[in-house]
């Protein structure tokens, strides 16, 4: 899924179901990075027993919203939110998300660096991050000579930031976590799996619109 814009109808409301198959086991403490109205946390508390909430958001319309389902919510910019500052001392988390949200910061790594320290020894971060390398960027590259950003999805005029498969990694890793998951949501049609096999695999990021990342804490 590529990320919509923020004037989307709907966009605050949409529910990210697609990384549920990642979510730790417990998911007792959740932080949301970007967690609009906070309706992937409802769908979560249906699924799963959260005790403890927090929200971080942007829009002050949706954090109204959201604060129906967190316990709290903050109303701020990710490129200027001090984590030691505006969190509890030693405070963890089972779950962190952070999904269509790292790109559109000025530094995504700081803020990775911080949520790694954040991570309870039995949690989860996870990351949803754009694919610079689907295909419909590279033919419009290669063959049209243009790099036009839009109003939603992979080139999106609010990204700051742009990851391949690789650095998409080593922005989750750059804490000091481990990524143990890196998936999209939607599978291969038939005819793309043999142009799959045919390259072992070097071909199937060029269909991925976007990464689902798990990242936990090292053995």
């Amino acid at each position: 899924m590529s990320s919509p814009s923020s004037d989307t109808p709907g966009y605050f409301d949409h529910a990210r179901r697609e990384i549920f198959p990642l979510l730790p086991e417990v998911c007792e403490s959740v932080l949301e990075l970007g967690c609009s109205s906070g309706a992937t946390l409802r769908e979560l508390k249906k699924e799963r027993k959260v005790l403890r909430s927090l929200g971080v958001e942007f829009s002050s319309e949706a954090a109204e919203r959201a604060s129906e389902i967190f316990d709290r919510v903050l109303v701020e910019s990710l490129d200027a939110f001090d984590f030691d500052e505006r969190l509890e001392t030693g405070e963890e988390f089972d779950l962190i998300l952070a999904l269509d949200v790292l790109e559109h910061l000025v530094d995504p790594w700081r803020v990775v660096r911080a949520l790694s320290k954040r991570l309870s020894p039995r949690g989860v971060l996870i990351v949803s991050l754009p694919n610079i390398r689907h295909r419909s960027v590279i033919k419009d590259l290669v063959f049209r000579n243009e790099f036009n950003y839009a109003d939603a999805g992979i080139l999106d005029r609010t990204h700051l930031r742009f990851f391949v498969r690789k650095t998409a990694i080593e922005l989750c890793e750059c804490g000091g976590l481990v990524v143990t998951d890196c998936v999209t949501h939607k599978k291969l049609k038939k005819s793309r799996r043999l142009f799959s096999i045919l390259t072992r695999g070097w071909s199937d990021d060029f269909y991925n619109q976007q990464f689902n990342l798990a990242a936990r804490r090292r053995s």
